[in-house]
């Protein structure tokens, strides 16, 4: 249990957002994430110590819930945990929807 809760500590730690984001034309500057979820390290990448980043663009909403997401790249073993997770943030409410590209990573302990 405590390797797990340490697991998941370090995976939040890691998260990051990037600034690569599709923006309506008055804005320049990626939205920032008010609740983050961690991803579920998946049980097949914690038994094969599968490691990586993953990157998703979120389609937001004005209100800041995340509408859909898509895979920009990862490896296939992480890349469901990655979205489920990412579908569940919320960002800083805006005038229009946006796309904003987000990168989770995987750490094994």
């Amino acid at each position: 249990m405590r390797t797990c809760a340490l697991l998941m500590m370090a995976i939040v730690v890691s998260l990051t957002s990037s600034a690569l984001a599709q923006h309506g034309p008055d804005s320049d500057a990626a939205r920032k994430v008010v609740t983050r979820v961690a991803p579920s390290y998946p049980e097949l990448a914690k038994r094969m110590h599968i490691e990586g980043s993953v990157k998703i663009e979120a389609m937001v909403r004005p209100n800041g819930t995340v509408r859909t997401t898509r895979v920009i790249g990862g490896n296939p073993v992480l890349v469901e945990a990655a979205s489920v997770a990412v579908s569940k943030w919320k960002f800083e409410p805006a005038a229009n929807e946006t796309a904003e590209v987000v990168q989770l990573t995987f750490v094994a302990q």
